[in-house]
């Protein structure tokens, strides 16, 4: 018999609810991380068919969200009072999207997020994880067309500000009394080949505190990292299978077969370009999407739903036609073993919707170092923004957006302005210059190792626990008026 002292601890088990788990890719990556696959709710039956194909042992509960109560999913999961659990969910993005039509909580698939809060304030679970897109951040919670913005409309009123959406999101998060932290995470950070941001909000029943993970890769290879993954290393090795997709039109391979790797319409002949993108040439912004292809060299675009759309093309980077069905499952790091059940418009549908497995492996390994903290009562109740570069761009979120002068009645910037009703664009500027101060600071001291000016006296120091460039370790608290600058606790 072995001295009690050399005997093995006992593992911990960390229990996953999933809600809206559609293809299982942010599911697979906890997984990964340790985690234990409890139950996964899903009312989706191609997206039900998926899981059962794949995980048929597994507890699913195949309805919608808003007729599942706590008492099944405990059933389903086989939970028992004292385990550790996790709630995970991305509730419908589109209404948020900047690739969608935006109607935010207009739209039902906005307001799934309530549903989600419901199932944490009743299941009570150690931890939750809600993702979504960064869109969410800066949605109203009442959308009003561009056309209908600007002098010689109707005056904004407060729920068409950018921003109003995110603020009821965080009310929300504020009356579980939890702890929430949130920050945007580029999955290219972490080695997956796709350059795709997804906000993410981690919530602690007992007020642990949150990290969230450092970066492993860069775009650009600094700091002694590896530069991103690149496309050719997650499907170079494929261009022998038999492939699955739905083909371009005539009209448009041949206007893609004149295109070079890591273009897009722009790189047209002139002449071609209007009829290439029609009433969108007209429009401003990037409009990236039309007619892409894709380089070897680099990652993947954040992947789409229909990769053969007019805005959001992803042409393969030799052959005229869209990344296949296998291509999309590795770029998203699924296994090659595993099967999408549908038609080839649902599978893409299903793998495009997913978050990248190895950035969920890497968010699993957030939720097991905040089971080691220490429990914070006091941080309860608070939601935060880990990423100074975050508050910033927050911070400097318009009221709204308006059509460029030559797109307006009245183009004047003072008539502009008498709209707005006189108020400034870019808000709470003393907290602002503070944050920029803080930021160049804590660059200085971990980049050169220099000493910088300190910030006002009156303002708390804030000391940073991360090393990488993109965080700055200190947590913003973000209310209903405006974010505070705040320490750790």
């Amino acid at each position: 018999m072995k001295p009690r002292g050399h005997q093995k601890a006992k593992k911990t088990t960390i229990n996953v609810v999933s809600l809206f788990s559609g293809a299982m890719g942010l599911d697979l990556g906890l997984e990964k991380a340790g985690l234990r696959l409890a139950v996964a709710v899903e009312c989706d039956p191609i997206a039900v068919a998926t899981i059962k194909a794949n995980k048929p042992r597994l507890g699913i509960i195949a309805k919608r969200i808003e007729n599942v109560s706590t008492a099944e999913i405990k059933t389903a999961g086989k939970l028992k009072r004292g385990d550790h659990v996790v709630v995970v969910g991305g509730p419908s993005c589109q209404a948020f999207s900047t690739a969608g039509q935006r109607k935010s909580l207009e739209d039902p698939r906005g307001i799934m997020f309530q549903e989600f809060v419901r199932v944490v304030r009743e299941l009570r679970p150690r931890f939750f994880i809600m993702e979504n897109v960064p869109g969410l951040l800066s949605a109203a919670v009442k959308h009003r067309t561009l056309a209908k913005r600007g002098p010689g409309n109707p005056k904004l009123k407060s729920n068409e500000e950018l921003g109003s959406a995110f603020k009821r999101v965080v009310t929300a998060f504020e009356k579980l009394n939890y702890y929430v932290a949130f920050d945007i995470l580029n999955a290219a950070d972490y080695g997956v080949p796709q350059a795709r941001e997804r906000l993410v909000l981690i919530g602690s029943r007992n007020g642990e505190r949150i990290t969230f993970p450092t970066q492993t890769h860069d775009r650009n290879g600094k700091n002694g990292l590896p530069t991103w993954t690149t496309l050719r290393s997650a499907i170079g090795d494929l261009t022998r299978r038999k492939h699955e997709y739905r083909p371009f039109r005539r009209l448009k391979a041949r206007r893609l077969s004149r295109i070079p790797q890591g273009g897009n319409w722009r790189d047209l002949p002139k002449r071609m370009q209007v009829r290439a993108i029609g009433g969108a040439y007209k429009s401003w912004g990037g409009r990236t999407g039309f007619l892409r292809r894709l380089a070897w060299d680099k990652p993947s675009p954040a992947l789409m739903t229909t990769p053969n759309g007019n805005a959001t093309c992803l042409c393969h980077p030799t052959k005229t036609r869209p990344l296949s069905m296998t291509e999309y499952a590795r770029i998203q790091q699924f296994p090659d073993s595993w099967r999408f059940s549908g038609s080839t418009t649902q599978k893409y549908r299903q793998i495009g919707n997913a978050v990248p497995v190895g950035l969920g492996r890497v968010l699993g390994a957030v939720i097991k170092k905040a089971l080691k903290e220490k429990p914070r009562r006091a941080a309860r109740g608070k939601v935060e923004c880990r990423s100074a570069k975050l508050m910033l761009k927050l911070k400097k979120t318009k009221r709204t957006y308006v059509n460029p002068p030559r797109m307006r009645r009245y183009p004047k910037a003072s008539t502009l302005s008498r709209w707005l009703k006189g108020k400034p664009r870019i808000r709470n500027k003393e907290v602002e210059a503070y944050a920029a101060v803080e930021v160049r600071r804590l660059l200085a001291k971990i980049i050169l190792n220099t000493a910088t000016p300190s910030p006002p006296a009156r303002f708390r120091a804030i000391k940073s626990t991360n090393s990488a460039p993109h965080t700055s370790g200190q947590a913003v608290k973000y209310t209903n008026r405006h974010p505070v600058i705040s320490p750790h606790f």
